[in-house]
Formats: structure tokens, C-alpha cells, sequence
């Protein structure tokens, strides 16, 4: 299965994003702020970043580009209850590999890695 990265703010989505994909025999590496993100990503190499847009240090549209300049190849899904026009957009610019919004069903985040798992990276 694969490594992946949480990336929110808020505690309790981390839990219910980790919980959702150990279950289905991933391994889960968590970060609550963008900051930790781009740290985690850099030590940790995951194979897909979940990722939150609104947090308070680095927004999650300037982690994504950030990752992009790291790797351009990187798979990441962008997690948000964001759904304004601008901010897909913004998302598209930026090389999101996927968008789900919340609240998150269980089986549209575990067919949304599995897509970008199959698809081409950071597509």
C-alpha cells in the first residue's frame, strides 16, 4: 500500500483521515501545519500528501507549490471544504493532482488515492 501524508489543522480530521486509511493497509504520517508538511514531506518521501487548505502559518495553495518545487512529480490531493471557482483555479494552476471536498466519505478518499496511485504523478 502507500505511504501518505495528513496534512489539516484540525485534530480531528487527521484522526478520521488516519483511521479511513489504515483500515484499507496504509501508512499514515500526519502534519498540522503547513510548515510541518513541507518538513514531513522532505524526511518522509510519501508516496500521496492529503492536503488541507486553510491553515494558519502557510496556506495550503503555497504548501502544494512549495511541494511542486520540491517535486514535481508528487501526488497530492487537496482536501478542503473550500469549493469556490477561484480557488479551484488557483488548484489547477498550482498542479493539484485531485480535490475532494469535505465532509469526506470514506470511499471517495480511498478511490481518490487509488486514482492518483494509478494515474500519472502530479498530473
Amino acid at each position: 500500500m502507500a505511504k501518505i501524508l495528513v496534512v489539516d489543522d484540525s485534530s480531528y480530521a487527521r484522526r478520521v483521515h488516519r483511521k479511513i486509511l489504515e483500515t484499507a493497509g496504509h501508512d499514515v504520517v500526519e502534519a498540522a501545519s503547513g510548515l510541518g508538511a513541507l518538513e514531513a514531506f522532505g524526511l518522509e518521501k510519501p508516496d500521496v500528501v492529503l492536503l488541507d487548505l486553510s491553515m494558519e502559518d502557510v496556506g495550503g495553495v503555497e504548501v502544494l507549490r512549495q511541494i511542486r518545487t520540491m517535486d514535481p512529480e508528487a501526488r497530492v490531493i487537496v482536501v478542503s471544504a473550500d469549493t469556490q471557482r477561484s480557488t479551484a483555479t488557483e488548484l489547477r494552476e498550482a498542479r493539484a493532482s485531485a480535490f475532494i471536498a469535505k465532509p469526506v466519505r470514506n470511499e471517495e478518499l480511498l478511490a481518490g488515492i487509488a486514482t492518483v496511485m494509478e494515474g500519472t504523478p502530479g498530473a
